[in-house]
């Protein structure tokens, strides 16, 4: 039986503010999900100043720690550091018939729901692509078609930026391409979620070896059991993806979030690191 990769993960944020900030509420998203597709080994949360971190699980079953920093403080650091063993491509089990998929109910129907950032006028798009097709074809497809549309361009976007925009002009960073598959998918009937986690840039990893990884989003989409496809690089997702969120869209999986009270601008840096252990 083929096995996946063992993996470490080290994500480091810091936040140096220009004066002192008062107080500081924070929601963070970075501890891998433990599933059927992967299983989290270990991980820590360590926070600068100190503080205590309390964790629940969200709506869309991802890990939320939780910290106030209430102390006056000019800067902040966030460093998350998880082992994870993860899955190889999984076989595609056969698809539910279209009519089921479209009048699905209970949560999977959420996520046939368009969303700010998901809402489009190229539905039209997605619902061609079914023509003759069963939905992973369909899944696929669509994929690779936003693949094709959307140019990488790091920087062409932002955060708030929606799937209509990123299809409008052409270009855009993983996350605009997990919007639009999402959109699209959700037109043709297909319920799509948002994935949020890491990557891991090398195919065939050496052991041992420390890189610059990357936060990435990609896509999953429900045919009687969730399957993933990443439209970024037109691929499958295996081994080298983590999963650390899902949700509708963006706004339900943000890394970091939180509100401070003092000094209006400040200076951030991340980095993320991944080592593949096995």
């Amino acid at each position: 039986m083929e096995t996946g990769w063992r993996v470490k993960i080290r994500h480091s944020t810091f936040v140096e503010y220009e004066g002192d900030a008062a107080s500081s509420y924070n929601e963070v998203r970075m501890t891998p999900v433990d599933d059927h597709r992967q299983a989290t080994l270990d991980t820590q949360l360590i926070v600068r100043p100190g503080t205590p971190v309390w964790t629940y699980r969200d709506y869309w079953g991802t890990d939320v720690s939780v910290f106030d920093v209430t102390g006056n403080h000019r800067t902040l650091s966030i460093e998350a550091v998880s082992r994870v063993d993860t899955s190889p491509v999984r076989p595609l089990a056969r698809p539910l018939p279209w009519d089921v998929l479209r009048a699905v109910g209970g949560p999977v129907a959420e996520l046939l729901r368009p969303t700010e950032r998901t809402t489009v006028t190229c539905g039209e798009v997605g619902v061609s692509q079914t023509h003759g097709r069963d939905p992973h074809e369909t899944a696929e497809a669509i994929a690779w078609a936003v693949h094709e549309r959307v140019e990488y361009v790091p920087g062409a976007t932002g955060v708030l930026t929606s799937a209509q925009e990123a299809w409008d002009q052409g270009k855009g960073v993983c996350q605009d391409m997990a919007h639009l598959t999402v959109a699209l998918m959700r037109a043709a009937g297909l319920p799509a979620r948002y994935v949020s986690g890491y990557i891991h840039p090398v195919a065939d990893a050496a052991v041992g070896e420390a890189v610059a990884g990357q936060s990435h989003a990609w896509v999953e989409y429900w045919s009687g059991e969730w399957n993933a496809l990443d439209p970024t690089n037109r691929s499958k997702v295996g081994e080298t993806h983590v999963v650390v969120a899902r949700g509708r869209d963006y706004a339900d999986v943000p890394p970091l979030k939180g509100i401070y009270q003092g000094p209006p601008a400040g200076r951030q840096e991340v980095k993320v690191e991944v080592t593949r252990l096995a």
